[in-house]
């Protein structure tokens, strides 16, 4: 194991990050609720940086708390990022990982984590499976978040319905249409409705991850981690270019939102 004196000479915001975890003065203000067990939701031809971007906020927590990880699909098969339904390409350049759960056999969680890809977003009838499981787990979650596309599967299972919500803007009309009864919201990078976080497409879902992070285990936890990735997050929740590059708007797009959260 890597001491703290070691990552403090390489990785000085990692070792600060860890050193706050660690604070017994933070941890007595702390929420004794707060979430230990996440699950990812996996389908073939789901987006790389939807998951690992986000788990690596996770890890750095973990250094100094136990968290348990749950890699949940239809099947215990291996999960390959090329879409295998419909689209799958010759190349070889594609990975696959080990689910360690089904849906069938997955523990409770705290947290479920869906990306998008394009494994969801031409596809719908394959993962039924997928959209039962997120709406019988839906209820006993503390917190649910969709990266990208994953939205549009979540908007299929119900659990959108008369919430506020955003998507990947490349495939806006092909996501949107699947949840008939959700307010998305169009410019946007990010969007929170209780429990409910939602990001725009693939890099956004790190975004929506550092907020995430900040409010549940702490802003300074969220910088400290962010400059240990060296990652520069947008921390406007309203500052998504791409609903201009791709044309994108909404009727709810004029509402005031703050730190993510529509006020109306």
């Amino acid at each position: 194991m890597v001491s703290l004196k070691l990552l403090s000479l390489f990785l000085p915001s990692l070792a600060t990050a860890t050193t706050l975890l660690s604070d017994p003065a933070l941890i007595a203000k702390r929420n004794t609720t707060l979430p230990t067990k996440f699950g990812i939701l996996l389908y073939p031809g789901y987006t790389a940086l939807d998951v690992f971007g986000p788990l690596e906020s996770i890890n750095i927590y973990g250094q100094a708390h136990t968290i348990d990880l749950y890699l949940i699909a239809a099947t215990l098969d291996p999960i390959s990022t090329n879409n295998v339904f419909t689209t799958a390409s010759n190349s070889t350049s594609y990975f696959s990982v080990l689910p360690t759960h089904t849906f069938a056999t997955a523990p409770q969680l705290d947290v479920l984590l869906i990306p998008g890809g394009i494994g969801e977003v031409l596809v719908d009838e394959p993962l039924q499976p997928a959209v039962d499981y997120v709406a019988s787990i839906f209820p006993s979650l503390q917190y649910f978040l969709t990266v990208c596309s994953g939205s549009g599967l979540a908007a299929r299972a119900g659990v959108l319905d008369g919430k506020y919500a955003t998507t990947n803007k490349q495939v806006w009309d092909l996501t949107v249409a699947k949840g008939k009864k959700t307010k998305w919201v169009g410019k946007a990078r990010w969007v929170i409705d209780g429990k409910i976080w939602t990001s725009s497409g693939v890099q956004a879902g790190m975004d929506l991850m550092y907020a995430f992070v900040g409010e549940v285990w702490g802003k300074e936890f969220a910088v400290s981690s962010a400059q240990g990735m060296e990652y520069l997050p947008n921390v406007d929740a309203r500052r998504d270019p791409f609903a201009e590059v791709h044309g994108v708007s909404s009727v709810y797009d004029d509402l005031v939102m703050e730190d993510g959260r529509i006020k109306e």
